[in-house]
């Protein structure tokens, strides 16, 4: 990396800037400023590192450099200075996510270097409302409270390989995964029907800040798919979050995800943007 690079790793002295620059776009920086939020910039709290670029002495973008590698608001001469940290530290992360543009312009200068990645999703909408569901809530979807976890946490790893491709139990037999589905359980942002102990359907929201929150995990069991449980339990989800977790609500979604995309359109959910994930 030049001597001469304008990146620096941000503290807490630089916060007001850091979430003024995270703020300006709410949805789709999102999953950034809902950490940042709660742990400020102190990488020790962070849990990651903040890299911030200054141009003129000014801060105007953003890398987030932990389990996922995330460029905020940045343009094409800061993405140069991004992919030479990330290169000269060696990759460190699971997978580069955020918008398609500068992910592209990252991976482009990381991939000679960093090889092959497990999967590319190359297009995935970010969709967002913040109007109340035009289709009924499922009546029957509800907070999940830790009694729960025993039956949810199956349905949780299930949504996860599907999506992913990898088990959540991989490496540590799924002690950290299990951490954070207790985690959003016991913060009220675990949503599920349940019947008959079994999860019909599941989703739960993993980023707030705020202004905006992240829906995510959204599942139906394959038995009961087709009957319209993914519409009407997005409804009550989106519904609640709306009315007790943030203004605005959003996820991201592959675009060859038709079915689930038609779901959240039913919803009410927007397109807004288009990110880009590499996975490792």
């Amino acid at each position: 990396m030049l001597r001469t690079s304008p990146v620096r790793l941000l503290d807490d002295r630089h916060l007001d800037e850091a979430l003024a620059i995270l703020d300006a776009d709410p949805v789709s920086n999102v999953f950034v400023s809902s950490r940042v939020h709660v742990a400020g910039l102190d990488h020790r709290r962070l849990g990651a590192q903040m890299w911030g670029y200054l141009r003129d002495g000014r801060l105007t973008s953003l890398c987030y450099s932990g389990a996922n590698l995330v460029p905020v608001a940045a343009d094409d001469q800061a993405i140069r200075y991004f992919a030479d940290r990330a290169r000269s530290q060696g990759r460190r992360c699971s997978s580069i996510v955020g918008p398609v543009g500068p992910v592209t312009q990252l991976w482009n200068a990381l991939r000679p270097s960093w090889g092959s990645p497990r999967a590319i999703r190359a297009v995935q909408p970010v969709m967002s409302t913040t109007s109340p569901p035009p289709v009924d809530p499922d009546p029957k979807v509800r907070r999940v409270t830790m009694m729960d976890f025993d039956i949810l946490y199956p349905a949780c790893v299930a949504m996860f390989t599907e999506e992913v491709g990898i088990s959540p139990q991989t490496g540590d037999g799924g002690v950290l995964y299990r951490a954070r589905v207790a985690e959003l359980i016991r913060s009220g942002r675990a949503f599920a029907r349940i019947e008959d102990g079994r999860v019909v359907f599941k989703a739960e929201v993993g980023a707030v800040t705020p202004h905006a929150c992240q829906v995510q995990g959204v599942w139906v069991n394959p038995e009961l798919r087709g009957r319209r449980h993914a519409v009407h339990g997005m409804a009550a989800v989106v519904d609640e979050a709306l009315r007790s977790i943030a203004p605005a609500v959003s996820l991201y979604v592959n675009d060859f995800n038709t079915p689930a995309r038609a779901t959240y359109r039913r919803v009410g959910l927007r397109d807004v943007n288009t990110f880009m994930s590499v996975m490792f």
